[in-house]
C-alpha cells in the first residue's frame, strides 16, 4: 500500500511530537513556500572590507545624485558604507590639548600610558592624537584604541615597541576623543545600591542594567541625522563626503533648544519632523522618558515651539518609559512599557495628536517591532503581536519553543527584519545559553507557517533601491541574503547545511506494525549549482508513541534483526525510488542536505507499507 506523506505548513512546538501529527517538528535553514518547505538561500559578504564592533543599526538611503549609503552603527563607532566600504564618521566628543609629555614608555613595549586629568573615556574608546613630538622612538599621532586605567590615565597600543623607558610627546598634544564606546552586551547588575532605590522586587535584588549600544540613524532628505540611545543627535551632511564626521545638531547654525538627550529618533513622513521620543525638557538636561519633542517642518536645528512655527512636544501619561516607535501608513505607533499609542499629524497648532490605541501590551524593545504587508508585528513578552488597525495577539506555534529557551538578559539585543518576496518577518534573538545572537523563529503571513533556526545577524535590512536584497550583519562586516545556495560569508565556500522533520505519525492504523520497504522521493533540485545535488531522507521508527525510536537487533536471525533506527539513502536528481527497510507502528520523516551548491524543495514522497502483525 503506497502512503503519500502530506504535512501541513510550519513546525509546531507547542505539543508533544506524536499529538502533532501530520506536521513538522524540528528544522533549520528551511522556509514554507506552496506548503511545502524547501532550503532558504544563500548568501555572500559585501566586500572583504570590515567595521569594529557588533553592527546594532542599519539605514540604507539614496541621494538625489543617485548616491547609496548605508548608515551602520556598531557598540563601537557609526560608519557610513559606499561602494563596499566603512567610513567612519563617528562624532568627536570633545577635543582638548593635554598637559605637557602626556606619553609614559617601557623599553621594548609597544603599550603606551597616557596621562588626562578626568579625561571622561571609557574603555575600548577612540582617541586620534596630533601636534605630538616623538617619543621613545615612536610617532603617536594617529588614532589608538584605548584602555581604560583610571579617571586620569589610559593605555593605548602603539605600531612598535618603545625604544626606551621615558616620558614626552611635548607640550602641544591634542587629544580628540569619538563618543564614547557602548556595551557589546546587556549587562544586568544585581546586588545591594546596583541601582535606584525600589527598582525591583524585594528579594529580587536586579536593580539596573548596562544596555546595549544602539544607535538611530534616518536620512533626512540626502543627509544623516543619527545619535546612540541615552545621547544627543548628530548631523552627517553627505554632500561633504565620506572623510567628514557627523556633528552635534547643537553646533549647527539656527541651533534652538536641540535636545541634548534622547532614546528614541525618527524622521517622519509627514511634513519631514525630525521626533525624539524620550527627550530632555525644553530648559531641562535631565531625560523624561515618556516625552515626545518634535522640530519645525522641514528643520533639524529649529526645536524652540512659537506662534510662527511647528516645533513642539507631548508627553505620554500610560507607562513609564516609552520603548518603541514605527512608522506605519498615516500614522506613527508608539510603545511604552505597559502601552500602545497612535501618533497623527494635525497640523496647527496641535501640530502632532495621541490616541491611546491599548493597555497591557508588551515589547521586548525598539528593534523587535517591525511592519509587512501593511501591517505590523512585534516580539513582546512571551507572545507576539500584531496591529493592523487593531491590536491582536499572534498565534505562535513555536511561542512556548522560542520563550522556554530565550535569554531574558539579553532581550536588548533582539531585532525584527523582513524578506518581502518571501512572506517572512524575522526576530533574531539570544538562546538561554548565549550572550549573543544564535536563533531565528520566522513567520509567514501568507502561508500562516512558523519555522526556526540558527543563525549570526545582530541587524537587518530588506531589499532597497540600491540594494537588491536582504542584508544581515555578521561578525564584522554586511552580508547579502538569497544570493546562490551557499555560505560566502568567509573567503572559502561552505556548504549550509538544512533539514527539517516531521513529527511522529502512524505507518498503519497506528495499532498493528507495518513493514516500509521502499520510498517514492518528490524532492526538486532547481537552482542547485552542483553536478550531482542530492540530500539524505530518513525514516525513524517507533514501536509505540513515546517508547522512543528503535534500535537494531542485537542478535543476527532474530525476529527483529531486520529492524534499524533509521533507514537513510541519498535522494538525486533523477532517484526514482530508494529500498529501506523499517518496522515500527509510528515513525518520523527526515529530509536534509549538506553539500556544497545544493538546492532543494520538498513536495509529497510515498511510502510503501504492509502489514507486520501486531508483537514488537
Amino acid at each position: 500500500m503506497l502512503k503519500r506523506l502530506v504535512m501541513k505548513s510550519g513546525i509546531n512546538r507547542e505539543n508533544t511530537r506524536y499529538s502533532t501529527e501530520g506536521g513538522w517538528y524540528e528544522c533549520d535553514k528551511i522556509r514554507f513556500r506552496q506548503g511545502t518547505p524547501e532550503k532558504i538561500g544563500g548568501w555572500q559578504k559585501l566586500s572583504d572590507n570590515t567595521y569594529l564592533g557588533i553592527c546594532r543599526s542599519l539605514w540604507p538611503w539614496t541621494t538625489l545624485g543617485g548616491v547609496s549609503y548605508i548608515g551602520l552603527g556598531t557598540h563601537l563607532k557609526y560608519y557610513v558604507e559606499f561602494g563596499g566600504e566603512y567610513f567612519d564618521i563617528t562624532p568627536i566628543r570633545t577635543t582638548v590639548v593635554l598637559g605637557a609629555n602626556p606619553f609614559a614608555t617601557t623599553v621594548g613595549s609597544p603599550i603606551v600610558v597616557v596621562t588626562h586629568a578626568t579625561h571622561g573615556a571609557t574603555d575600548l574608546s577612540f582617541v586620534t592624537f596630533s601636534g605630538a613630538a616623538v617619543v621613545a622612538g615612536l610617532d603617536l599621532n594617529a588614532e589608538y584604541q584605548l584602555t581604560y586605567i583610571n579617571a586620569n590615565s589610559y593605555s593605548i597600543t602603539a605600531s612598535a615597541n618603545a625604544s626606551s623607558t621615558t616620558t614626552g610627546g611635548g607640550a602641544a598634544v591634542n587629544a580628540a576623543y569619538q563618543l564614547n564606546a557602548g556595551s557589546e552586551i546587556q549587562i544586568p547588575q544585581y546586588g545591594w545600591g546596583a541601582g535606584t532605590w525600589g527598582g525591583g522586587a524585594w528579594g529580587i535584588g536586579l536593580s539596573s542594567t548596562t544596555s546595549v549600544r544602539v544607535w538611530c540613524g534616518q536620512n533626512f532628505g540626502e543627509d544623516l541625522i543619527f545619535g546612540p540611545m541615552g545621547e544627543g543627535i548628530y548631523y552627517w551632511d553627505s554632500s561633504v563626503g565620506t572623510g567628514t564626521r557627523g556633528v552635534n545638531i547643537t553646533s549647527m547654525g539656527g541651533a534652538s533648544d536641540v535636545p541634548t538627550v534622547h532614546n528614541l529618533l525618527m524622521i517622519s513622513d509627514a511634513s519631514r519632523f525630525v521626533m525624539c521620543f524620550g527627550v530632555n525638557p525644553l530648559g531641562s538636561a535631565d531625560l523624561d522618558p515618556m516625552l515626545i519633542r518634535w522640530s519645525d517642518q522641514e528643520s533639524a536645528v529649529d526645536w524652540t515651539p512659537t506662534a510662527t512655527n511647528q516645533a513642539g512636544d507631548i508627553r505620554l501619561s500610560h507607562g513609564s518609559q516609552i520603548l518603541g516607535v514605527l512608522q506605519v501608513r498615516q500614522e506613527i505607533l508608539v510603545w511604552t512599557d505597559t502601552s500602545m499609542y497612535s501618533m497623527q499629524y494635525l497640523g496647527p497648532p496641535a501640530v502632532w495628536g495621541s490616541t491611546l490605541l491599548g493597555d497591557n501590551v508588551s515589547l521586548i524593545n525598539d528593534r523587535s517591532v517591525i511592519v509587512a504587508n501593511n501591517t505590523a508585528y512585534w516580539m513582546g513578552i512571551e507572545k507576539f503581536y500584531m496591529y493592523d488597525g487593531t491590536i491582536r495577539t499572534l498565534p505562535s506555534d513555536l511561542r512556548q519553543y522560542v520563550f522556554s529557551d530565550f535569554n531574558m538578559d539579553q532581550a536588548q539585543q533582539v531585532h525584527a527584519g523582513t524578506i518581502e518576496r518571501f512572506n517572512e518577518v524575522w526576530w533574531f534573538y539570544c538562546s538561554s545559553a548565549s550572550t549573543s545572537i544564535d536563533r531565528y523563529v520566522i513567520f509567514n503571513y501568507i502561508e500562516n507557517a512558523w519555522y526556526y533556526g540558527t543563525l549570526v545577524r545582530t541587524a537587518w535590512i530588506d531589499t532597497s533601491v540600491s540594494n537588491p536584497n536582504p542584508l544581515g550583519a555578521g561578525p564584522q562586516k554586511l552580508i547579502f541574503h538569497e544570493v546562490g545556495v551557499d555560505n560566502d560569508e568567509t573567503t572559502t565556500t561552505q556548504a549550509i547545511e538544512a533539514y527539517i522533520t516531521s513529527s511522529q505519525f502512524d505507518i498503519d492504523d497506528g495499532h498493528n506494525f507495518g513493514f516500509v520497504w521502499r520510498m517514492l522521493p518528490d524532492v526538486n533540485f532547481t537552482g542547485s549549482t552542483a553536478t550531482n545535488p542530492s540530500v539524505v531522507v530518513s525514516l525513524a521508527p517507533l514501536s509505540g508513541s513515546g517508547s522512543g525510536y528503535t534500535t537494531p537487533a542485537s542478535v543476527a536471525g532474530s525476529d527483529t534483526a531486520s529492524v534499524i533506527r533509521s533507514a537513510s539513502s541519498p535522494v538525486e536528481v533523477f532517484t526514482n525510488q530508494v529500498n529501506i527497510r523499517v518496522r515500527g507502528r509510528q515513525m518520523s520523516f527526515k529530509i536534509e542536505s549538506t553539500g556544497i551548491g545544493t538546492a532543494w524543495q520538498l513536495g509529497y514522497p510515498r511510502i510503501d507499507i504492509r502489514p507486520d502483525g501486531r508483537k514488537g
